[in-house]
């Protein structure tokens, strides 16, 4: 009973985590097609200035301008550690150790130490090539996602990178956890003592969209008030440098998601790969349709510079005299809410001309979303990831071949958490390892290391970074991250109760309030569409029935989750606050790009448009703007993102105290 709640858990975190990731993937694609194909018509307005997405592909004298650290000057009353270049092992250990503490790295070390990296990284190829010896292994990690306790961890259990201890970390090492930005600094700075022995590949998180959504923006932004902004920009650039992966001995290949039936690691060796953006800022309008072997061609890009987008696929820049952007805020809202992105790519598409066009940018871009993406499954085969939303499901058809065509015999890859914080598959030709322990909640899984001799047979070393998860009884562990997961679906439902209402009265022609408990399995399914075995979690969701009917409309009242208390109008905004809150927060920080925390009433209007024509509904402007009102809390005709996303954010009152029911509950 244990391992099959333990297993639900599992399936309750992964599938929101999924969804999550998806709807990312969408709103990204969105951004994309709006950057190149829309004009912003206020000069005024943030929109017009986007430094990140002008700037990025400048001269190299201009990075180096653009790096310049010394102006900034370290006072007497700085505490941490004083570094010099170049970085030497003694002032890498001072960073870890002054991280271990808590401590601060100084804006001007950071920016000093970011410069270094980025020159190292430009002359480092795509693919890392590694061997072993008799007298070394080396230690592959997988994903960190700003979990510096798994990082320090390692260390102390296997030793600080070294000429005799060489390392890969196969990317995340951003977003969830909140020192994201500690990881990278060390990872660098024994990157710049280390080159030969430590390897980094890049990870779909290293993607500054990405980064919006999942916390890495806010972290850094929140550690350097003054400096934030650049160092931001500075990681975006660096991040299109990270190497796409790293082969052992010539016979074990290592990347961060996966592969297609298409990988060919020639033709990933040959990609220019800074230039192949995954922003929404990126020169591409290409949208990704893959099959087993097929992808299909979309049409020109506009704009700067021919770039790519790890979501869309781009193409040379042709016919633009046939392509004239438009402006977004001229367009009246039922304009935008009748306009289908997905129609403007068809068009645009036939007037791309003929597929021989597009083939080399369109190869490249396939080739890395791949690599970054991808999950294996059990079945033969290769289509779509239409979970993530980006990359494909491989089986192990695709493994045999694609290993079998380069000679390789094992695929090391991350991308997906294991309980165990390792999982074999495919034949055990694929191995996914995942270093980030209680990624989800405390006690949701381990963390795992693997070492590698000469003979390329991997060695699991697992750990659980927290002390209280490692005192707690098998009982007490699954029955926190149960109440986790439970409390997060619970949020789930709750935001998407008017969608539900409506499902459950399908089943209910004759409003008498109840349905089946199969039909409310299947309508509970239909829309939120996260494959979870509803019926098993009833019991954990559903507090009654009678003569097994379920009493739905009790049940969306008992649903345990306070709102905001705002007087506005038009209760309607509320739900799709809910429903879009971390939609909303990504745009809201697209828009404000000089990283100001706050917005005005007219970049908030904009925002809710964006969301608008993004769902394809429609609010109106005085309910925006009677939102807008309630949330200025100290008046000044702005507001301050931070305050807005807390002040929505969902309130689970079965959440309160916890851990002391953890305590009674499982400790009998």
């Amino acid at each position: 009973r244990l391992e099959m709640r333990r297993r639900c858990t599992w399936n309750i975190f992964q599938s929101i985590e999924y969804a999550g990731e998806q709807d990312q993937i969408k709103l990204y694609n969105f951004f994309d097609f709006l950057m190149h194909h829309f004009t912003p018509a206020s000069s005024e307005s943030k929109t017009r200035r986007l430094p990140t997405h002008v700037s990025i592909f400048g001269p190299v004298d201009f990075w180096e301008r653009y790096f310049c650290y010394e102006s900034i000057e370290v006072p007497d009353s700085y505490t941490g550690p004083r570094l010099t270049f170049p970085m030497t092992f003694c002032g890498v250990s001072k960073v870890v150790q002054a991280f271990k503490h808590k401590q601060q790295l100084h804006a001007r070390y950071v920016l000093q130490l970011l410069r270094e990296t980025w020159r190292l990284l430009r002359i480092l190829t795509n693919i890392s090539h590694v061997s072993t010896c008799h007298t070394k292994e080396i230690t592959i990690c997988g994903d960190l996602h700003g979990h510096l306790e798994d990082l320090l961890l390692i260390f102390y259990k296997n030793g600080l990178p070294s000429s005799e201890k060489p390392y890969v970390f196969n990317g995340d090492f951003v977003d969830r956890g909140k020192n994201s930005l500690e990881i990278l600094l060390i990872l660098f700075g024994f990157l710049l003592v280390y080159p030969n022995d430590v390897h980094l590949n890049r990870g779909n998180h290293e993607d500054h969209i990405v980064n919006l959504r999942y916390g890495f923006t806010k972290e850094v932004l929140g550690k350097y008030r003054v400096h934030g902004k650049k160092i931001l920009n500075l990681l975006q650039k660096i991040f299109s440098w990270l190497p796409l992966a790293t082969v052992i001995d010539h016979k074990v290949l290592i990347v961060h998601g996966g592969i297609s039936a298409t990988t060919d690691l020639n033709a990933i060796a040959r990609v220019d790969r800074h230039k192949v953006r995954d922003d929404a800022n990126s020169d591409g309008c290409k949208t990704q349709a893959m099959g087993s072997n097929h992808r299909e061609a979309s049409g020109p890009a506009e704009g700067r510079r021919r770039v790519c987008s790890l979501t869309h696929h781009s193409s040379p820049p042709a016919q633009r005299s046939d392509l004239p952007r438009r402006s977004l805020h001229n367009l009246p809202m039922g304009s935008l809410l009748s306009w289908s992105v997905e129609e403007e790519l068809k068009r645009r598409r036939r007037l791309a001309g003929p597929l021989s066009s597009v083939l080399t940018m369109t190869d490249s871009s396939t080739q890395i979303v791949d690599v970054l993406w991808s999950d294996p499954m059990p079945q033969n085969g290769c289509i779509p990831n239409e979970v993530r939303g980006g990359g494909c499901y491989w089986g192990p058809d695709v493994t045999e071949e694609v290993l079998g065509r380069h000679n390789l015999q094992l695929l090391i890859r991350s991308h997906e958490c294991k309980q165990d914080g390792y999982e074999f598959c495919h034949n055990r030709r694929v191995l996914t390892i995942f270093s980030a322990s209680n990624y989800y909640e405390m006690g949701s899984n381990r963390g795992a290391y693997i070492r590698m001799g000469p003979d390329l047979v991997p060695h699991f070393i697992q750990y659980q970074a927290s002390q209280a998860c490692r005192e707690l009884t098998l009982r007490q562990s699954v029955g926190w991250t149960e109440r986790s997961a439970l409390r997060a679906l619970r949020e789930q439902l709750f935001v998407h109760k008017s969608d539900l209402i409506s499902a459950f009265q399908e089943f209910d022609p004759n409003n008498t309030g109840k349905i089946s408990l199969s039909h409310w399995a299947s309508a509970t399914e239909s829309v939120l569409k996260l494959g979870l075995p509803w019926r098993v979690l009833r019991p954990q969701l559903v507090s009654s029935t009678q003569y097994g009917m379920v009493d739905y409309q009790m049940w969306i009242r008992e649903l345990s989750i306070t709102e905001p208390k705002l007087q506005i109008s038009d209760t309607s905004i509320l739900e799709t606050m809910y429903k879009n809150h971390s939609n909303l927060e990504t745009i809201f920080r697209v828009i404000d790009t000089d990283h100001s925390g706050s917005i005005s009433f007219e970049e908030f209007r904009q925002t809710w448009r964006l969301l608008c024509s993004h769902l394809k509904t429609e609010i109106s402007d005085e309910a925006i703007a009677d939102l807008a009102h309630s949330i200025d809390f100290n008046k000044d005709g702005s507001i301050d993102i931070n305050e807005f996303m807390e002040a929505f954010r969902l309130v689970d009152l079965s959440a309160h105290n916890i851990k002391n029911s953890v305590e009674i509950q499982d400790g009998q």
